[in-house]
């Protein structure tokens, strides 16, 4: 019980809690009879504790502890300050004299004990149906359980895997939410008497009720005669409208500087260069350049008038898709690349882990104020590199492993002098662009990928050399890669600023069209 107590100004009671331990509650969806059995839905003293040491993750509760193909129910955790209270109820019988009979009154007394501080409590939110039963339904609708026939309790015989079986495939993923959502489906559009619907093409039928995105960009092919020389005027009057303080008078003569002096830019390697919002920089690079869908310039943008099918001094300009190979083969798994994947299939954990918190929305009021101090209070960085990536994000330097597993970069951005003898091999006797190979030598793309990938392993092979001492050279001392890296671990992380890219990878430069379709 308490130590003592006082009175409060209005005459409260102020109760000193003693030292008492803390404790985690778990509101456990269901009537328990047992504790033992209780436990083990949860995966047992250990498992509780795993979890709880873990404020990422999610308590599990399993019903069917035994059954493998059980799906689990997951609690969400909450902070909390309560207490956990043992309560008795005494009854003392007490017999009273009337004037006719005697009665007896039951007298009763409670006595109160705090047994701990509860700040942690698990609560499960989820819904509890997600479930895939080991079954088979026969041809008279009977339901027979097939647990003795796929699961293997004992080292079985070759007999065991060689049964003739119903076909038994539990989905991998069951939903990647548990809790229930509005999808918020849209009514039909009631449009007037005598409308017709627009001829489309079939080529694309996707996204017809989706409007378009004001971005106003222009697309050029390999095989088109003619460039633009001159913005959309949809492009010129959405810029106009949203550049509306020196802050973005500012982006747009960086940018146009940058254009003089390199007419052909990646998406990133102008993020690295200046710093300006994604959203607005959206906006501003199709008021001056147009974008590249397809050949030796795809996913880059160039400034208006400028064809570098007519100029063979652009191929500095050409991209390069290339990826770190990776593979047994080659004395390393996917595993052991020292950057790891920013999203794969076999790292699902949803919806047992929390979900992250979303990225801040921006508004129209934070881009009529060009994002500047006033719109972002606090502030990690100053306004003039709020925006802006690092340098490796587009550029690569022998004895450095790329940021991501898979990089686009120009030709003029790989700062390795063999690199750079490679694609100047053929200087002044250029005669013909390809949409393949552009303006260089055929096969140049996979000359560099190879010199750039023997980079890669050699940096790999002295920061890790256990991965590569059991593997021995290939036959003609040439070897070669086949997968994607990034960087080390312990090298310079992402890019860790105010403003958090999205979810893709930021070199994903094939998805940009997507930004303006």
């Amino acid at each position: 019980m308490a130590a003592g107590r006082r009175w409060g100004e209005r005459g409260s009671a102020v109760l000193e809690l003693p030292r008492t331990p803390r404790m985690v509650c778990v509101e456990y969806p269901g009537l328990v009879r047992d504790v033992g059995a209780m436990l083990l839905t949860l995966g047992g003293e250990q498992g509780v504790s795993r979890i709880y040491a873990d404020p990422a993750k999610r308590l599990e509760l399993y019903f069917r502890p035994k059954d493998p193909y059980c799906h689990p129910v997951c609690a969400n955790r909450f902070p909390t300050s309560t207490m956990l209270l043992k309560v008795k109820r005494r009854t003392k019988k007490k017999k009273k004299q009337l004037d006719t009979e005697e009665q007896i009154q039951p007298e009763v007394q409670f006595e109160m004990e705090i047994l701990g501080t509860v700040t942690t409590v698990y609560k499960f939110q989820g819904m509890s149906d997600f479930q895939y039963l080991a079954m088979h339904s026969g041809p008279d609708g009977k339901q027979t359980s097939m647990y003795d026939k796929v699961l293997m309790l004992k080292p079985e015989k070759e007999e065991f895997f060689n049964r003739e079986l119903p076909l038994y495939i539990p989905p991998p993923i069951f939903s990647r939410l548990d809790t229930p959502v509005d999808y918020f489906y849209r009514p039909d559009i009631q449009h007037r008497e005598g409308y017709n619907n627009p001829q489309v093409s079939g080529e694309n039928l996707i996204g017809l009720s989706r409007a378009r995105r004001p971005h106003n960009a222009i697309f050029v092919n390999f095989d088109d005669e003619e460039i633009p020389t001159r913005p959309l005027d949809a492009a010129v009057q959405t810029w106009k409208k949203v550049c509306t303080n020196p802050v973005d008078k500012k982006a747009e003569e960086e940018l146009r500087k940058l254009f003089e002096v390199r007419p052909v830019w990646s998406r990133n390697a102008v993020k690295a260069n200046i710093s300006v919002h994604p959203d607005k920089l959206k906006l501003l690079l199709p008021y001056l350049a147009y974008y590249m869908l397809t050949g030796p310039w795809r996913s880059l943008w160039v400034r208006f008038g400028y064809d570098p099918r007519k100029h063979p001094e652009a191929k500095i300009y050409q991209v390069l898709d290339f990826r770190i190979r990776c593979g047994m083969k080659y004395g390393y798994a996917p595993n052991d690349m020292p950057v790891k994947a920013k999203r794969s299939t076999y790292n699902y954990s949803l919806p047992i882990t929390v979900k992250k918190p979303v990225s801040h929305t921006v508004s129209v009021h934070d881009l009529k104020q060009g994002l500047g101090t006033s719109g972002a209070s606090g502030a990690k960085k100053p306004a003039s590199s709020r925006y802006k990536l690092k340098e490796s994000i587009y550029v690569f330097r022998e004895g450095a492993l790329p940021p991501y597993r898979q990089m686009f970069y120009q030709l003029c951005d790989l700062n390795v002098e063999s690199l750079q003898k490679i694609i100047h091999r053929n200087d002044g006797t250029e005669s013909e662009c390809t949409e393949r190979d552009g303006w260089c030598l055929p096969k140049t793309s996979d000359d560099l990928r190879d010199s750039m990938s023997l980079m890669i392993k050699q940096i790999i092979r002295s920061t890790r050399p256990a991965l590569f001492s059991n593997t021995t050279s290939s036959e003609d001392g040439k070897e070669q890669l086949a997968y994607e890296s990034g960087e080390d671990e312990d090298d310079e992380e992402e890019e860790e600023e105010e403003f958090k890219p999205s979810d893709g990878s930021e070199n994903e430069m094939e998805t940009e069209i997507l930004d303006y379709v």
